[in-house]
C-alpha cells in the first residue's frame, strides 16, 4: 500500500506538471517524503514547474540542487541552461555547459547549453551551431528546434525560423514555447491576428502563463482593441502580480490610451518592483512631458540616462515611441536613439 501511494502522489505531481497545472504541480509534490521530494527526478519537476511559472529564482534554486545532489543527472539540464540564459548568468551558464559536454557530449541537453551560452554572449552563429549540433544529436529533441527557433528570430532569419518552430510542434504538439516562437514571427511580421491566435494556443496549452496574457494584450493593443488588452493584462497581473513585464504593458497602454493618472500610478509600483530598470524612469519621464509637467519630465529622463548611460536600451524606447507614443516629439533630438541593447525583462516583445 505505501508503494502504491507513493506512485500515485507521483503520478498526480507528474501528470500536473504535463498539463502545465503548475501551481497544483508544486503542491503535489512538495506533499511527498523529504527522503523521495530530494531526489533529482522529484526535483527536475518542481524547477520545470517553476520554470514554466517565468520564477527563473526558485527554478535556479533547484536546479543547483539537483546538480549538488545528483552531479550526474542530465535531464532537464537544458532548462537549467535556458535560466540560467534569462537570469543572465553568463558565467555559471559557462560552466554548466562546460560540465555537461565533459559528463556526455552525445546528450542533446549539452549543446543545448553550450548554445544558450554564446547566445547569451551575443555570438548567435556560435550559438546556431551548437542547437543544430543538439539536433544531429537527437534529431526529435524538440527543445532544440525551439532554441533554434527563436535564435533565428534574433537573427532576423524568419523563414528558418519558423521551419524550427513548426519542427518543434511537429514532434511535441504541447510544446507551448513553440507555438509561442510561431506567433512571435508573425508579430515581427505585423499579422497581429495571426500571433494572436498562436499566442492563445500557446496559452490554451500553458494557460497559468502571465508572459502568453502579457504578448496577447500587445498584439490586442496592436489591433486597436486597448480595452480588451487592458483587460488581458489585468488577469496577467492577477495570476502573477510582481510580473514587471505586465505592469509595463499595461502602463504603456494606459498612456497610449491618455489614461495618463493611471499610468503614473502603474509605473510608480513597478519602479518598486524593479527600481533599477531605465525604461521605466524613460516612460514616467514621458507620462509628465504630456501632462505638462517638464521639471519632473527632465528628472526623470535624467534618472533613465543614469542608469542607461551606454544607451542599451535605446532600441527599445524607439520602440516605445512608435508603439505606445500619443504626442509629436520624434524630432526631438533628446529621442534620436541609437542601436543597442537586446532586450528588456528578457520578453518585452518589442
Amino acid at each position: 500500500a505505501g508503494v502504491l501511494t507513493l506512485l500515485q502522489a507521483l503520478g498526480k505531481g507528474y501528470q500536473a506538471v504535463c498539463n502545465y497545472n503548475c501551481k497544483k504541480a508544486i503542491e503535489y509534490l512538495n506533499d511527498l517524503p523529504e527522503h523521495q521530494y530530494n531526489t533529482g527526478w522529484v526535483l527536475s519537476q518542481v524547477a520545470k514547474a517553476y520554470y514554466d511559472l517565468a520564477d527563473y529564482h526558485k527554478a535556479k534554486r533547484l536546479f543547483e540542487e539537483i546538480r549538488r545532489m545528483e552531479p550526474y543527472y542530465i535531464d532537464s539540464m537544458d532548462l537549467y541552461s535556458t535560466t540560467l540564459w534569462h537570469l543572465q548568468l553568463e558565467v555559471e551558464l559557462s560552466t554548466l555547459a562546460k560540465d555537461l559536454t565533459e559528463l556526455d557530449k552525445h546528450s542533446p541537453q549539452a549543446w543545448c547549453a553550450t548554445g544558450n551560452c554564446f547566445s547569451l554572449q551575443q555570438e548567435h552563429d556560435l550559438a546556431i551551431k551548437f542547437f543544430q549540433r543538439a539536433l544531429q544529436v537527437d534529431p526529435d529533441c524538440s527543445y532544440a528546434y525551439t532554441l533554434l527557433g527563436h535564435e533565428y528570430v534574433i537573427t532576423e532569419e524568419l523563414d528558418k525560423a519558423m521551419a524550427c518552430f513548426r519542427n518543434a510542434v511537429r514532434v511535441d504538439m504541447r510544446l507551448y514555447i513553440a507555438w509561442y516562437g510561431i506567433g512571435q514571427i508573425y508579430h515581427k511580421q505585423e499579422k497581429y491576428n495571426l500571433a494572436e491566435l498562436h499566442f492563445r494556443r500557446a496559452l490554451s496549452i500553458n494557460p497559468e502563463s502571465s508572459v502568453l496574457l502579457c504578448h496577447i494584450a500587445v498584439v490586442q493593443h496592436a489591433q486597436q482593441k486597448s480595452e480588451a488588452a487592458l483587460k488581458t493584462l489585468d488577469k496577467a497581473i492577477a495570476t502573477d502580480p510582481k510580473n514587471a513585464l505586465c505592469k509595463f504593458h499595461r502602463a504603456s497602454i494606459l498612456f497610449a490610451t491618455d489614461k495618463d493618472t493611471e499610468a503614473l500610478k502603474e509605473l510608480e509600483e513597478l519602479k518598486q518592483i524593479v527600481p533599477k530598470e531605465s525604461l521605466v524612469y524613460f516612460l514616467i519621464g514621458k507620462v509628465h512631458r504630456k501632462l505638462g509637467n517638464t521639471h519632473l519630465s527632465l528628472m526623470n529622463f535624467s534618472w533613465a540616462m543614469d542608469l542607461d548611460p551606454q544607451g542599451v536600451n535605446n532600441h527599445i524606447k524607439e520602440a516605445i515611441d512608435k508603439r505606445y507614443s500619443t504626442d509629436a516629439d520624434d524630432d526631438d533630438p533628446f529621442f534620436r536613439m541609437s542601436d543597442g541593447g537586446k532586450h528588456f525583462f528578457l520578453a518585452i516583445g518589442l
